[in-house]
Protein backbone atom coordinates (compact mmCIF):
# COMPACT_ATOMS: atom_id res chain seq x y z
CA UNK A 1 0.00 0.00 0.00
CA UNK A 2 1.15 3.80 -0.57
CA UNK A 3 2.16 5.66 2.31
CA UNK A 4 -0.46 8.00 3.01
CA UNK A 5 0.56 11.99 3.37
CA UNK A 6 -1.17 14.82 4.78
CA UNK A 7 -1.16 17.95 3.29
CA UNK A 8 1.00 20.59 4.61
CA UNK A 9 0.03 24.35 5.08
CA UNK A 10 3.11 25.10 2.82
CA UNK A 11 1.65 23.27 -0.40
CA UNK A 12 3.33 20.04 -0.78
CA UNK A 13 1.69 17.33 -2.94
CA UNK A 14 -1.08 15.34 -1.12
CA UNK A 15 -0.07 11.56 -2.09
CA UNK A 16 -3.25 9.91 -1.15
CA UNK A 17 -5.27 12.34 -3.33
CA UNK A 18 -2.43 13.18 -6.05
CA UNK A 19 -3.20 16.86 -6.00
CA UNK A 20 -1.27 19.70 -4.50
CA UNK A 21 -2.02 23.27 -3.13
CA UNK A 22 -0.69 26.64 -3.66
CA UNK A 23 1.18 28.12 -0.37
CA UNK A 24 -0.40 30.97 1.70
CA UNK A 25 2.28 33.21 1.58
CA UNK A 26 1.13 36.53 1.86
CA UNK A 27 0.99 38.60 4.88
CA UNK A 28 -0.61 42.45 5.44
CA UNK A 29 2.19 44.12 3.99
CA UNK A 30 1.87 42.34 0.20
CA UNK A 31 -1.82 42.13 0.72
CA UNK A 32 -1.74 46.10 1.19
CA UNK A 33 0.92 46.44 -1.67
CA UNK A 34 -1.41 43.61 -3.89
CA UNK A 35 -4.53 46.39 -3.44
CA UNK A 36 -2.78 49.45 -3.73
CA UNK A 37 0.21 47.98 -6.05
CA UNK A 38 -2.63 46.99 -8.89
CA UNK A 39 -5.06 49.89 -8.28
CA UNK A 40 -2.01 52.44 -9.10
CA UNK A 41 -1.62 51.62 -12.19
CA UNK A 42 -2.03 54.03 -15.56
CA UNK A 43 -5.79 55.50 -14.53
CA UNK A 44 -4.45 58.59 -12.53
CA UNK A 45 -1.37 59.39 -15.18
CA UNK A 46 -3.73 58.90 -18.16
CA UNK A 47 -8.00 59.54 -16.82
CA UNK A 48 -7.94 62.63 -15.40
CA UNK A 49 -8.33 64.26 -18.79
CA UNK A 50 -11.18 62.24 -19.53
CA UNK A 51 -12.87 62.82 -16.04
CA UNK A 52 -12.36 66.72 -16.82
CA UNK A 53 -13.74 66.08 -20.51
CA UNK A 54 -16.92 64.52 -19.17
CA UNK A 55 -17.88 66.49 -16.18
CA UNK A 56 -16.45 70.08 -17.27
CA UNK A 57 -14.75 71.79 -14.18
CA UNK A 58 -12.06 71.29 -12.10
CA UNK A 59 -14.63 70.64 -9.10
CA UNK A 60 -16.95 68.11 -10.89
CA UNK A 61 -14.31 66.23 -11.33
CA UNK A 62 -12.61 65.77 -8.13
CA UNK A 63 -16.01 65.06 -6.52
CA UNK A 64 -15.98 62.18 -9.17
CA UNK A 65 -12.53 60.94 -7.93
CA UNK A 66 -13.62 61.27 -4.66
CA UNK A 67 -16.99 59.74 -4.75
CA UNK A 68 -15.19 56.82 -6.93
CA UNK A 69 -13.41 56.11 -3.65
CA UNK A 70 -15.95 55.71 -1.58
CA UNK A 71 -17.57 53.18 -3.65
CA UNK A 72 -14.35 51.85 -4.51
CA UNK A 73 -14.27 50.88 -0.05
CA UNK A 74 -17.90 50.36 0.67
CA UNK A 75 -17.48 47.46 -2.51
CA UNK A 76 -14.49 46.49 -0.72
CA UNK A 77 -15.97 46.31 2.90
CA UNK A 78 -18.76 44.27 1.48
CA UNK A 79 -16.09 41.73 -0.59
CA UNK A 80 -14.28 41.57 2.84
CA UNK A 81 -17.56 40.10 4.71
CA UNK A 82 -17.76 37.39 1.60
CA UNK A 83 -13.95 36.83 1.67
CA UNK A 84 -14.14 36.15 5.29
CA UNK A 85 -17.32 33.56 5.07
CA UNK A 86 -16.25 32.39 1.80
CA UNK A 87 -12.79 31.42 2.55
CA UNK A 88 -12.14 30.56 -1.34
CA UNK A 89 -9.84 31.61 -3.98
CA UNK A 90 -12.16 33.26 -7.45
CA UNK A 91 -13.71 36.73 -5.90
CA UNK A 92 -17.15 37.24 -7.78
CA UNK A 93 -16.44 33.80 -9.23
CA UNK A 94 -16.77 31.84 -6.32
CA UNK A 95 -18.99 33.98 -4.28
CA UNK A 96 -21.54 33.95 -7.23
CA UNK A 97 -21.28 30.28 -7.99
CA UNK A 98 -21.96 29.49 -3.68
CA UNK A 99 -24.29 32.82 -3.35
CA UNK A 100 -26.71 32.69 -7.12
CA UNK A 101 -25.78 29.28 -9.04
CA UNK A 102 -23.85 27.40 -11.93
CA UNK A 103 -24.73 29.24 -14.69
CA UNK A 104 -24.35 32.81 -13.94
CA UNK A 105 -21.09 31.76 -12.31
CA UNK A 106 -19.87 29.96 -15.54
CA UNK A 107 -21.21 33.03 -17.59
CA UNK A 108 -19.27 35.49 -15.25
CA UNK A 109 -15.46 32.87 -16.22
CA UNK A 110 -16.44 32.61 -19.31
CA UNK A 111 -17.03 36.77 -20.15
CA UNK A 112 -14.17 37.35 -17.39
CA UNK A 113 -11.31 34.43 -19.26
CA UNK A 114 -12.34 35.48 -22.74
CA UNK A 115 -12.55 38.85 -22.57
CA UNK A 116 -12.68 41.20 -19.76
CA UNK A 117 -9.03 39.91 -17.29
CA UNK A 118 -7.19 40.15 -20.76
CA UNK A 119 -8.84 43.92 -21.82
CA UNK A 120 -7.31 44.50 -18.01
CA UNK A 121 -4.01 43.20 -18.74
CA UNK A 122 -4.19 44.40 -21.97
CA UNK A 123 -4.93 47.90 -21.38
CA UNK A 124 -2.43 48.73 -18.43
CA UNK A 125 0.52 46.60 -20.81
CA UNK A 126 -0.46 49.11 -23.41
CA UNK A 127 -0.40 52.41 -20.95
CA UNK A 128 3.07 51.38 -19.72
CA UNK A 129 4.19 50.74 -23.65
CA UNK A 130 3.32 54.22 -24.67
CA UNK A 131 4.90 55.77 -21.92
CA UNK A 132 8.31 53.83 -22.11
CA UNK A 133 8.05 54.15 -25.90
CA UNK A 134 7.27 57.96 -26.00
CA UNK A 135 10.41 58.90 -24.38
CA UNK A 136 12.80 57.85 -27.43
CA UNK A 137 10.06 59.43 -29.94
CA UNK A 138 10.01 62.91 -28.68
CA UNK A 139 9.43 65.38 -31.08
CA UNK A 140 6.66 62.76 -33.54
CA UNK A 141 3.94 60.35 -32.20
CA UNK A 142 5.24 56.97 -31.25
CA UNK A 143 4.52 53.96 -34.25
CA UNK A 144 1.57 52.17 -33.27
CA UNK A 145 3.50 48.45 -33.85
CA UNK A 146 6.52 49.50 -31.42
CA UNK A 147 3.85 50.25 -28.85
CA UNK A 148 2.22 46.77 -29.80
CA UNK A 149 5.45 44.98 -29.28
CA UNK A 150 6.48 46.82 -26.31
CA UNK A 151 3.09 46.17 -24.27
CA UNK A 152 3.36 41.90 -25.55
CA UNK A 153 6.74 41.93 -24.12
CA UNK A 154 5.83 43.33 -20.83
CA UNK A 155 2.74 40.48 -20.83
CA UNK A 156 5.46 38.08 -21.54
CA UNK A 157 7.84 38.85 -19.04
CA UNK A 158 5.10 38.92 -16.42
CA UNK A 159 3.78 35.81 -17.63
CA UNK A 160 7.59 34.25 -16.96
CA UNK A 161 7.53 36.12 -13.55
CA UNK A 162 4.38 34.16 -12.45
CA UNK A 163 4.75 31.55 -13.22
CA UNK A 164 8.49 31.04 -12.28
CA UNK A 165 7.43 31.62 -8.02
CA UNK A 166 5.04 33.59 -6.14
CA UNK A 167 7.60 35.17 -3.68
CA UNK A 168 9.43 36.88 -6.93
CA UNK A 169 5.66 37.98 -8.29
CA UNK A 170 5.16 39.88 -4.67
CA UNK A 171 8.72 41.13 -4.19
CA UNK A 172 8.09 43.05 -7.37
CA UNK A 173 4.80 43.81 -6.57
CA UNK A 174 5.86 45.49 -3.12
CA UNK A 175 9.11 47.11 -4.49
CA UNK A 176 6.90 48.45 -7.37
CA UNK A 177 4.43 49.62 -5.09
CA UNK A 178 6.89 51.46 -3.25
CA UNK A 179 8.13 53.42 -6.31
CA UNK A 180 5.21 54.61 -7.77
CA UNK A 181 4.39 56.12 -3.82
CA UNK A 182 7.46 57.93 -4.25
CA UNK A 183 6.94 59.10 -7.77
CA UNK A 184 3.36 60.55 -6.76
CA UNK A 185 4.42 62.10 -3.43
CA UNK A 186 7.05 64.10 -6.03
CA UNK A 187 4.07 65.11 -7.79
CA UNK A 188 2.18 65.82 -5.03
CA UNK A 189 4.78 68.04 -3.05
CA UNK A 190 5.39 70.04 -6.78
CA UNK A 191 1.80 70.69 -6.83
CA UNK A 192 1.70 72.13 -2.76
CA UNK A 193 4.65 74.16 -3.49
CA UNK A 194 2.59 75.87 -6.84
CA UNK A 195 -0.74 76.34 -4.50
CA UNK A 196 1.54 78.01 -1.42
CA UNK A 197 3.24 80.30 -4.23
CA UNK A 198 -0.77 81.37 -5.59
CA UNK A 199 -1.36 79.51 -8.16
CA UNK A 200 -4.92 79.13 -7.57
CA UNK A 201 -7.18 80.44 -10.21
CA UNK A 202 -8.56 76.95 -11.43
CA UNK A 203 -9.25 76.05 -7.91
CA UNK A 204 -11.40 79.74 -7.40
CA UNK A 205 -14.32 78.97 -10.07
CA UNK A 206 -13.74 75.21 -9.73
CA UNK A 207 -17.62 74.44 -10.89
CA UNK A 208 -17.85 76.78 -13.90
CA UNK A 209 -19.11 75.00 -17.09
CA UNK A 210 -19.83 71.24 -15.09
CA UNK A 211 -21.94 69.36 -16.80
CA UNK A 212 -25.38 67.42 -15.57
CA UNK A 213 -27.26 64.49 -16.62
CA UNK A 214 -27.16 60.37 -15.92
CA UNK A 215 -25.28 59.81 -19.48
CA UNK A 216 -21.53 61.71 -18.57
CA UNK A 217 -21.71 61.50 -15.09
CA UNK A 218 -21.86 57.32 -15.61
CA UNK A 219 -18.79 57.71 -18.54
CA UNK A 220 -17.33 59.80 -16.59
CA UNK A 221 -17.21 57.35 -13.33
CA UNK A 222 -16.31 54.34 -15.57
CA UNK A 223 -13.02 56.59 -16.51
CA UNK A 224 -12.54 57.32 -12.74
CA UNK A 225 -13.02 53.67 -11.79
CA UNK A 226 -10.51 52.64 -14.24
CA UNK A 227 -7.68 54.40 -11.80
CA UNK A 228 -9.60 52.30 -8.78
CA UNK A 229 -9.74 48.84 -10.60
CA UNK A 230 -7.98 46.35 -8.31
CA UNK A 231 -10.03 47.02 -5.18
CA UNK A 232 -11.24 43.25 -5.09
CA UNK A 233 -7.79 41.85 -5.79
CA UNK A 234 -7.64 39.78 -2.81
CA UNK A 235 -10.52 38.26 -3.06
CA UNK A 236 -9.17 36.89 -6.18
CA UNK A 237 -6.36 34.78 -4.17
CA UNK A 238 -8.12 34.22 -0.31
CA UNK A 239 -6.26 30.52 -0.38
CA UNK A 240 -3.07 32.13 -0.43
CA UNK A 241 -3.52 34.88 2.29
CA UNK A 242 -1.91 34.61 5.71
CA UNK A 243 -5.04 34.57 8.77
CA UNK A 244 -7.70 35.81 5.80
CA UNK A 245 -10.37 36.57 8.00
CA UNK A 246 -8.40 39.38 9.80
CA UNK A 247 -5.50 40.09 7.09
CA UNK A 248 -8.59 40.67 4.34
CA UNK A 249 -10.88 43.39 6.02
CA UNK A 250 -7.17 45.55 7.05
CA UNK A 251 -5.60 45.43 4.38
CA UNK A 252 -9.10 47.04 2.47
CA UNK A 253 -9.38 49.65 5.10
CA UNK A 254 -5.16 50.59 4.86
CA UNK A 255 -4.84 50.37 0.95
CA UNK A 256 -8.16 52.42 -0.55
CA UNK A 257 -8.24 54.97 1.48
CA UNK A 258 -4.15 55.54 1.27
CA UNK A 259 -5.13 55.29 -2.69
CA UNK A 260 -7.93 57.81 -2.84
CA UNK A 261 -6.17 60.35 -0.81
CA UNK A 262 -3.47 60.30 -3.07
CA UNK A 263 -5.47 60.50 -6.26
CA UNK A 264 -7.17 63.58 -4.99
CA UNK A 265 -3.85 65.38 -3.89
CA UNK A 266 -2.57 64.25 -7.25
CA UNK A 267 -5.29 65.76 -9.32
CA UNK A 268 -5.26 68.76 -6.89
CA UNK A 269 -1.49 69.10 -8.00
CA UNK A 270 -2.42 68.88 -11.81
CA UNK A 271 -5.33 71.69 -11.57
CA UNK A 272 -2.47 73.94 -9.69
CA UNK A 273 0.17 73.77 -12.58
CA UNK A 274 -1.87 73.33 -15.67
CA UNK A 275 -5.16 74.82 -16.96
CA UNK A 276 -8.05 72.72 -17.73
CA UNK A 277 -7.43 73.65 -21.39
CA UNK A 278 -4.14 72.63 -21.08
CA UNK A 279 -4.91 69.37 -19.18
CA UNK A 280 -7.39 68.12 -21.86
CA UNK A 281 -5.30 68.43 -24.80
CA UNK A 282 -2.50 66.37 -23.34
CA UNK A 283 -1.52 63.22 -24.26
CA UNK A 284 0.05 62.35 -21.15
CA UNK A 285 -1.01 64.30 -18.35
CA UNK A 286 1.94 63.33 -16.15
CA UNK A 287 4.17 64.11 -18.44
CA UNK A 288 3.12 67.69 -19.09
CA UNK A 289 2.77 68.39 -15.51
CA UNK A 290 6.49 67.08 -15.25
CA UNK A 291 7.62 69.47 -18.20
CA UNK A 292 6.02 72.30 -16.17
CA UNK A 293 7.04 71.99 -13.08
CA UNK A 294 10.09 69.28 -13.00
CA UNK A 295 11.67 70.77 -16.64
CA UNK A 296 14.52 68.77 -17.25
CA UNK A 297 13.80 66.44 -14.27
CA UNK A 298 10.66 64.96 -16.22
CA UNK A 299 12.38 61.67 -16.59
CA UNK A 300 11.63 60.79 -13.41
CA UNK A 301 8.06 60.92 -13.85
CA UNK A 302 8.50 59.22 -17.40
CA UNK A 303 10.00 56.62 -15.18
CA UNK A 304 7.47 56.59 -12.26
CA UNK A 305 4.93 56.39 -15.00
CA UNK A 306 6.76 53.02 -16.75
CA UNK A 307 7.14 51.49 -13.09
CA UNK A 308 3.62 52.14 -12.07
CA UNK A 309 2.16 50.33 -14.61
CA UNK A 310 4.43 47.59 -15.21
CA UNK A 311 3.73 46.88 -11.23
CA UNK A 312 0.14 47.05 -11.69
CA UNK A 313 0.13 45.02 -14.79
CA UNK A 314 1.51 42.30 -12.58
CA UNK A 315 -1.37 42.56 -9.92
CA UNK A 316 -3.74 42.49 -12.68
CA UNK A 317 -1.84 39.30 -14.21
CA UNK A 318 -1.47 37.54 -10.80
CA UNK A 319 -5.13 38.11 -9.74
CA UNK A 320 -6.89 37.42 -13.47
CA UNK A 321 -5.12 33.55 -13.70
CA UNK A 322 -6.29 32.79 -10.50
CA UNK A 323 -9.66 32.99 -11.78
CA UNK A 324 -9.20 31.37 -14.85
CA UNK A 325 -7.42 28.26 -12.45
CA UNK A 326 -10.30 28.40 -10.01
CA UNK A 327 -13.07 28.08 -12.59
CA UNK A 328 -11.15 25.12 -13.85
CA UNK A 329 -11.20 23.92 -10.92
CA UNK A 330 -15.17 23.72 -10.11
CA UNK A 331 -15.70 22.24 -13.66
CA UNK A 332 -16.49 24.76 -15.36
CA UNK A 333 -13.25 25.56 -17.73
CA UNK A 334 -11.46 22.53 -19.18
CA UNK A 335 -9.29 20.56 -16.38
CA UNK A 336 -5.68 21.65 -17.58
CA UNK A 337 -5.89 24.99 -16.13
CA UNK A 338 -6.88 24.14 -12.78
CA UNK A 339 -3.11 22.17 -12.49
CA UNK A 340 -0.64 23.38 -11.08
CA UNK A 341 3.46 23.55 -11.27
CA UNK A 342 4.73 20.41 -9.12
CA UNK A 343 7.54 22.29 -7.84
CA UNK A 344 7.23 25.96 -8.11
CA UNK A 345 3.35 25.43 -7.04
CA UNK A 346 2.18 28.21 -9.54
CA UNK A 347 -1.01 28.08 -11.45
CA UNK A 348 1.17 28.12 -14.71
CA UNK A 349 -1.39 26.35 -17.06
CA UNK A 350 -3.90 29.23 -16.36
CA UNK A 351 -1.64 31.52 -16.54
CA UNK A 352 -0.26 30.91 -19.94
CA UNK A 353 -3.61 31.02 -21.35
CA UNK A 354 -4.39 34.38 -19.61
CA UNK A 355 -1.35 35.81 -21.18
CA UNK A 356 -2.51 33.82 -24.82
CA UNK A 357 -5.78 35.79 -24.52
CA UNK A 358 -3.63 39.41 -23.33
CA UNK A 359 -1.95 39.35 -26.66
CA UNK A 360 -4.36 38.72 -28.79
CA UNK A 361 -6.07 41.86 -27.43
CA UNK A 362 -3.39 43.93 -27.77
CA UNK A 363 -4.04 44.11 -31.60
CA UNK A 364 -7.00 45.63 -32.15
CA UNK A 365 -6.17 47.74 -28.69
CA UNK A 366 -7.45 51.13 -27.91
CA UNK A 367 -7.11 52.42 -24.57
CA UNK A 368 -10.65 53.93 -24.65
CA UNK A 369 -13.04 51.02 -25.28
CA UNK A 370 -11.01 49.05 -23.54
CA UNK A 371 -12.04 51.17 -20.28
CA UNK A 372 -15.82 51.30 -21.40
CA UNK A 373 -15.89 47.44 -22.63
CA UNK A 374 -13.95 46.19 -19.55
CA UNK A 375 -15.96 48.88 -16.50
CA UNK A 376 -19.87 47.27 -18.28
CA UNK A 377 -19.09 44.24 -17.58
CA UNK A 378 -17.67 44.03 -14.71
CA UNK A 379 -20.14 46.40 -12.85
CA UNK A 380 -22.90 43.98 -14.11
CA UNK A 381 -20.98 40.83 -12.43
CA UNK A 382 -19.97 43.02 -9.39
CA UNK A 383 -23.87 43.74 -8.70
CA UNK A 384 -24.64 40.19 -9.26
CA UNK A 385 -22.14 39.46 -6.23
CA UNK A 386 -23.31 42.09 -4.01
CA UNK A 387 -27.49 41.25 -4.49
CA UNK A 388 -25.34 37.56 -3.35
CA UNK A 389 -23.89 38.89 -0.38
CA UNK A 390 -27.51 40.66 0.42
CA UNK A 391 -29.26 37.52 -0.23
CA UNK A 392 -27.00 35.87 2.07
CA UNK A 393 -27.37 38.06 4.55
CA UNK A 394 -31.20 38.01 5.06
CA UNK A 395 -31.33 34.51 4.45
CA UNK A 396 -28.23 33.07 6.56
CA UNK A 397 -28.11 35.54 9.51
CA UNK A 398 -26.83 32.87 11.44
CA UNK A 399 -23.71 31.64 9.55
CA UNK A 400 -20.30 32.80 11.51
CA UNK A 401 -18.96 36.16 10.25
CA UNK A 402 -15.63 36.80 11.08
CA UNK A 403 -16.21 40.48 9.43
CA UNK A 404 -19.74 41.85 9.42
CA UNK A 405 -20.67 45.26 7.11
CA UNK A 406 -24.44 46.93 7.82
CA UNK A 407 -26.65 45.98 5.32
CA UNK A 408 -26.80 49.73 4.14
CA UNK A 409 -23.20 48.89 2.72
CA UNK A 410 -23.98 46.54 0.05
CA UNK A 411 -27.64 47.88 -0.91
CA UNK A 412 -25.66 51.01 -1.99
CA UNK A 413 -22.96 49.42 -3.99
CA UNK A 414 -25.69 47.83 -5.70
CA UNK A 415 -28.01 50.92 -6.35
CA UNK A 416 -24.56 52.25 -7.67
CA UNK A 417 -23.70 48.96 -9.72
CA UNK A 418 -27.01 49.69 -11.41
CA UNK A 419 -26.21 52.95 -12.12
CA UNK A 420 -22.96 52.48 -13.97
CA UNK A 421 -24.42 49.10 -16.09
CA UNK A 422 -27.28 51.48 -16.73
CA UNK A 423 -25.75 55.33 -17.20
CA UNK A 424 -24.16 54.62 -20.30
CA UNK A 425 -26.42 52.55 -21.99
CA UNK A 426 -29.44 55.70 -21.84
CA UNK A 427 -27.10 58.56 -21.52
CA UNK A 428 -25.63 57.31 -25.10
CA UNK A 429 -27.60 54.21 -26.58
CA UNK A 430 -24.44 52.31 -28.56
CA UNK A 431 -24.74 48.69 -30.52
CA UNK A 432 -21.71 47.68 -28.83
CA UNK A 433 -23.89 47.30 -25.60
CA UNK A 434 -26.36 44.60 -27.15
CA UNK A 435 -23.38 43.13 -28.71
CA UNK A 436 -21.71 42.88 -25.30
CA UNK A 437 -24.94 41.19 -23.50
CA UNK A 438 -25.26 38.67 -26.42
CA UNK A 439 -21.54 37.62 -25.54
CA UNK A 440 -22.47 37.10 -22.45
CA UNK A 441 -25.33 35.38 -22.97
CA UNK A 442 -23.46 33.08 -25.75
CA UNK A 443 -22.47 31.61 -23.05
CA UNK A 444 -25.14 29.86 -22.51
CA UNK A 445 -24.49 27.75 -25.89
CA UNK A 446 -20.96 26.15 -23.95
CA UNK A 447 -22.57 25.49 -20.73
CA UNK A 448 -25.65 23.21 -21.40
CA UNK A 449 -23.39 20.36 -22.96
CA UNK A 450 -20.01 20.93 -21.25
CA UNK A 451 -21.51 21.84 -17.71
CA UNK A 452 -24.61 20.98 -17.21
CA UNK A 453 -24.57 17.23 -19.54
CA UNK A 454 -20.69 17.20 -18.74
CA UNK A 455 -19.36 16.91 -22.52
CA UNK A 456 -15.96 16.12 -23.32
CA UNK A 457 -14.37 15.59 -26.45
CA UNK A 458 -12.18 12.27 -26.76
CA UNK A 459 -9.37 14.31 -27.77
CA UNK A 460 -9.48 16.56 -24.67
CA UNK A 461 -7.88 14.07 -21.88
CA UNK A 462 -5.00 13.30 -24.32
CA UNK A 463 -4.20 16.78 -24.78
CA UNK A 464 -4.45 17.25 -21.21
CA UNK A 465 -1.73 14.63 -20.51
CA UNK A 466 0.62 15.73 -22.98
CA UNK A 467 0.07 19.40 -21.13
CA UNK A 468 1.05 17.65 -18.07
CA UNK A 469 4.17 16.49 -18.88
CA UNK A 470 5.22 19.35 -20.81
CA UNK A 471 4.65 21.83 -17.94
CA UNK A 472 5.31 19.98 -15.39
CA UNK A 473 1.69 20.53 -13.73
CA UNK A 474 -0.80 18.35 -11.50
CA UNK A 475 -3.88 18.53 -10.51
CA UNK A 476 -4.56 21.28 -7.74
CA UNK A 477 -7.30 21.51 -4.60
CA UNK A 478 -8.21 24.60 -2.32
CA UNK A 479 -6.62 25.17 0.72
CA UNK A 480 -8.86 24.33 4.04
Amino acid sequence: MGMKETVSPDGNMDKDTGKIHLKRELGLISAVSMIAGTMIGSGIFMSPQWVLYYMGSPGASLCIWAACGLLAMLGALSYAELGTVIQESGGEYIYILRNVGSLPAFLLAYTSVIVVRPAGIAGVSLSFAEYVVASFFPDCPSPQVVIKCTAAACILVLAIINCMNVRLSMFIMNFFTAAKLVVLLVIIVGGMVLLFKGNTQVLQNAFDNTATGFGPVGVAFYQGLWSYDGWNNLNYITEELKNPEVTLPRAVMIAIPLVTCVYLLVNVSYFAAMTPQELLTSDAVAISWGLKVLGTWTWIISLGVALSTFGSANGTFFSGGRVCYVAAREGHLPDALSMAHVKRLTPSPALIFTSAISLIMIIPGNFSSIVNFFSFTAWLFYGITIFGLIFMKIKKPDIPRPYKVPIIIPVIVLIASVFLVLAPIIGSPQLEYLYVVLFILSGMILYIPVVRYRWSPGWLHCVTLHLQLLLEVAPADKND
